[in-house]
């Protein structure tokens, strides 16, 4: 691993001149402090390769399971003072006794998956983790005067719950035996502590609460802030993401400075952390399109909507990321085909699940990422490590991906081919076959006919693939080109 910072905290010249290139590629990565870096090439190729990962919402909120996450307190009919003391009661008493990482990372290597991100806290405030940090001021949502701040000393963990288990660092633990890639989640936003009483969606947002009307109150929310990444960064070993969420009105504030350090701290700790733009802008390495998917007919801004950063689609395996009752969960045949197109377009796809109170995944979601994982066990080569073919698709069914030297370019129809493809062939207007080289199927073993010209490439379907039963696997199906270079 190249040494980024010297031993004097600042970054190396190697560093900053890659800093630079990388400024050329993304340009969001622009307007930084000149001594500023970001987590560099070497971090970035580690995350493009892993391609496929899991979303894992989960804290108090699965209890209720009434929507997305713990945005109930805020938004709809829940959004009631009473439901918010009723929320934060279930603290006390909280015991997801059937939580077991181990299972949770054994599935998830079965489904070929190669990282996940789990909530550290959500906007609720809650640490799923053994913080040692400490809520001074909170909110009493009903009684007289209510709602009004009064003083404490919480951390307002999972380690002040029966469970007393810092869930966090188990799964880490388990992860990294299984050589999973580690994201964890951060919301700026706090809800339960009310020195953060600030941002744009808190329910209690105090427009007269300002650096110069509360100074100490600032100095605690930004202290805690901070010290809060610094325990998820110094307590874990090397994190590969910090996803940050949310953002805190720091500009408007006069704050954006202290975000600036906070930032600059976290770079210092992990050099090769990759962290979500969220809140720092420029100062973040990555952008994560939600439930879109860019360069297509459902992106916004029809493809500008990476704004210069690499990137990485998070999309809910059902209507909600987080475990919610009775919900509706899409086909493995769903995941597949979001999978490719992001790839072919240069992402990464990760998909989202919450476990239940108890700690479980339902029954549903862990069959339909397993098949999942026997579709990858086929195709993973034209998914893991690729990288985008000078095009990323031909028509509305076939998607390409390539191998990092570009040799070999893959292929992918989504679907087994059929109209508008000529019956018994399919033509490829965007790759050319090396001459004198073999075209294959993943998973079959079977050198397919093909003719080249100068406008497409004809590759020839024998007639028992017209038996689904012969077909190497479901859902998509992927042809190794060796390319012609020239």
């Amino acid at each position: 691993m190249t040494t980024r910072f010297d031993a004097s905290g600042k970054p190396t010249a190697q560093a900053l001149a890659q800093e630079k290139e990388l400024q050329q590629i993304y340009p969001a990565y622009r307007g930084v402090d000149d001594e500023y870096i970001h987590a560099g090439k070497d971090a970035l190729e580690r995350w493009l390769d892993r391609k496929f990962g899991l979303r894992i919402h989960w804290s108090l909120y699965s209890i209720s399971g009434l929507g997305p996450e713990s945005w109930p307190m805020q938004n709809g009919p829940t959004a009631t003072p009473v439901f918010r003391s009723q929320y934060e009661e279930l603290a006390r008493w909280w015991t997801p006794s059937l939580f077991d990482a181990d299972d949770w990372c054994d599935w998830m290597v079965r489904s070929g998956l190669k990282f996940f991100s789990f909530t550290t806290k959500h906007h609720d405030g809650f640490s799923m983790y053994d913080t040692r940090t400490r809520v001074k001021r909170r909110f009493v949502h009903t009684g007289p005067g209510a709602p009004r701040i009064v003083d404490c000393d919480l951390a307002y963990s999972i380690m002040e719950s029966p469970f007393g288990r810092d869930i966090v660092g188990e799964l880490v633990q388990a992860g990294r035996k299984r050589d999973l890639g580690i994201s964890l989640y951060f919301s700026h936003i706090d809800w339960f502590d009310a020195d953060f009483r600030i941002d744009q969606s808190h329910y209690y947002r105090d427009l007269k609460y300002t650096l110069q009307s509360d100074p100490a109150g600032f100095a605690r929310m930004i202290a805690r802030h901070r010290e809060q990444i610094r325990e998820l960064l110094t307590r874990y070993g090397p994190i590969d993401q910090l996803s940050l969420d949310m953002c805190l009105p720091s500009r408007e504030l006069g704050i954006w400075d202290e975000m600036v350090r906070t930032a600059k701290m976290a770079r210092r700790l992990q050099p090769q952390v990759l962290m979500r733009n969220r809140g720092i802008d420029q100062y973040g390495d990555y952008t994560t399109p939600e439930r879109f998917i860019p360069f297509g007919a459902d992106a916004e801004d029809s493809g500008s909507s990476t704004n210069g950063f690499p990137w990485k689609v998070i999309y809910p395996g059902s209507k909600h990321f987080s475990h919610v009752w009775a919900d509706e969960y899409h086909p493995a045949s769903w995941v597949v085909g979001h999978l490719v197109d992001v790839t072919a377009k240069g992402g990464n796809f990760q998909v989202g699940y919450g476990p239940g109170p108890d700690g479980r995944f339902d029954k549903h979601i862990i069959a339909t990422l397993e098949e999942v994982g026997d579709w990858l066990k086929v195709n993973g080569q034209a998914i893991y490590a690729t990288r985008p073919h000078r095009a990323f698709k031909d028509g509305d069914d076939v998607r390409y991906t390539r191998t990092k030297d570009n040799r070999f370019v893959y292929a992918i129809f989504l679907r087994w081919p059929q109209g508008p493809y000529a019956v018994g062939s399919v033509r490829l207007a965007n790759v050319r076959a090396r001459s004198g080289s073999q075209i294959t199927m993943l998973g079959l073993d079977h050198n397919f006919r093909y003719t080249q010209d100068d406008q497409a490439l004809t590759i020839e379907i024998p007639a028992w693939l017209a038996d689904p039963a012969k077909r190497p696997c479901q859902h998509a199906f992927a042809f190794k080109i060796e390319q012609a270079l020239t």
